[in-house]
């Protein structure tokens, strides 16, 4: 039995009993936010992040979202654990949560790494994948895996530092995150976190929209800010496009779906330009057809648009509001209140998985002569 294996049969009745926190001791580590001591190095080191809640919205009710459910993300997370096993990785640590992920995906897994949960407490929130990308970012890590969607890799990117990011998408409306097979992943992280490939070659600083109250900053979003004049937070995702007033992008792009679309067939952006998107919905220049969510297709009609770079504060004008922050709702603007937006082009490093599995070719790092 494998040391990741034993971890998990020692520690699994903790889930099983249903606790309302999960502070699971591990043997290979006891690490808090306070501090830590390692028993093995962290090199060749990967973090996972799984959201058990992503892919469940209201978005499957008013559109047609697919469902990533538990068991789906549980054999994602069994081929990540799969393939970084062979690129040399040493140690993986998951993030603990209520529905035990970390500890199913191992059954009957033979691995040569060793497999631990971070020793954290978790309250079922999303405030566990900002501790647990805090906790990683202070063990040091070489690689953090998430499963989730846009607003999973929000609150993560608030507080990973410069660990790179792989984003396997498993949400709505997904931008962020990659749409790619676990195994693919887990190759390409553990290139990253084995340090076989450079970072500077195969990783790319991503923009990100910080939002502001009365100058000082309060929250991040990673592809788009949205302000409704819908007041009550109810389901926190936001998809009735009649009641957005502003949108703030970070990524605006015809290919993708929901409000960074608008922005891409109006104003679109590369990646690296440096700049944000701001636009004011309503009757005004023209309209665009655009897909606002996974089968709904509609009109929509903007007043105004424009881009705006890093030295910009750009305010909001719509007060009393609603903001929603890679969408879902946050924050509630209130009459006077003083709230802008502004671009910042060093957010989270993200592995391109592509071009990490290219540069492993180049090297030979997959290639192995035969005597034949």
């Amino acid at each position: 039995m494998s040391q990741g294996n034993l971890i998990k049969s020692n520690s699994r009745k903790k889930y099983l009993s249903f606790y309302f926190f999960v502070k699971i001791p591990s043997k290979i580590f006891q690490i808090s936010l306070n501090g830590f001591s390692i028993g093995d190095s962290l090199n060749k080191s990967v973090g996972i992040i799984a959201n058990p809640a992503s892919g469940r919205d209201i978005r499957r009710l008013v559109a047609h979202g697919s469902v990533f459910d538990n068991q789906e993300k549980i054999h994602i997370i069994r081929r990540v654990l799969m393939a970084l096993n062979e690129v040399g990785v040493d140690q993986v640590f998951i993030m603990p949560e209520f529905s035990g992920m970390g500890f199913r995906a191992l059954e009957d897994l033979n691995l040569s790494l060793q497999v631990s949960l971070l020793d954290m407490e978790a309250d079922g929130t999303q405030n566990d994948s900002t501790r647990a990308a805090a906790l990683l970012a202070r063990m040091g890590v070489g690689c953090l895996i998430t499963l989730g969607g846009d607003g999973t890799n929000r609150v993560v990117a608030k507080a990973c530092g410069d660990i790179p990011l792989v984003p396997i998408s498993c949400g709505t409306n997904n931008v962020f995150p990659y749409m790619v097979e676990g195994t693919v992943a887990g190759l390409a992280a553990g290139l990253v976190a084995a340090s076989q490939v450079k970072l500077t070659d195969v990783c790319i600083r991503t923009p990100m929209l910080e939002i502001l109250r009365d100058g000082k900053p309060k929250d991040v979003a990673l592809v788009d800010m949205v302000v409704t004049d819908d007041l009550f937070t109810g389901v926190r995702a936001v998809w009735d496009v009649n009641k957005v007033k502003e949108i703030f992008l970070a990524r605006s792009k015809p290919s993708a779906i929901g409000f960074s679309a608008i922005g891409g067939y109006v104003c679109p952006l590369p990646l690296n330009s440096g700049l944000g998107v701001h636009l004011v919905l309503g009757n005004g220049q023209k309209r665009v057809k655009s897909a606002i969510a996974p089968g709904h297709i509609c009109w929509v009609s903007i007043a105004s648009f424009r881009k705006f770079g890093a030295d910009e504060k750009i305010p909001i004008q719509s007060s009393p509001a609603m903001i929603a922050l890679d969408g879902e709702r946050e924050f509630a603007i209130r009459p006077g209140e003083n709230w802008s937006v502004r671009i910042n082009p060093a957010g989270p490093w993200v592995v391109d998985i592509e071009k990490a599995l290219e540069m492993g070719c180049t090297c030979r790092l997959f290639h192995e002569e035969t005597d034949l």
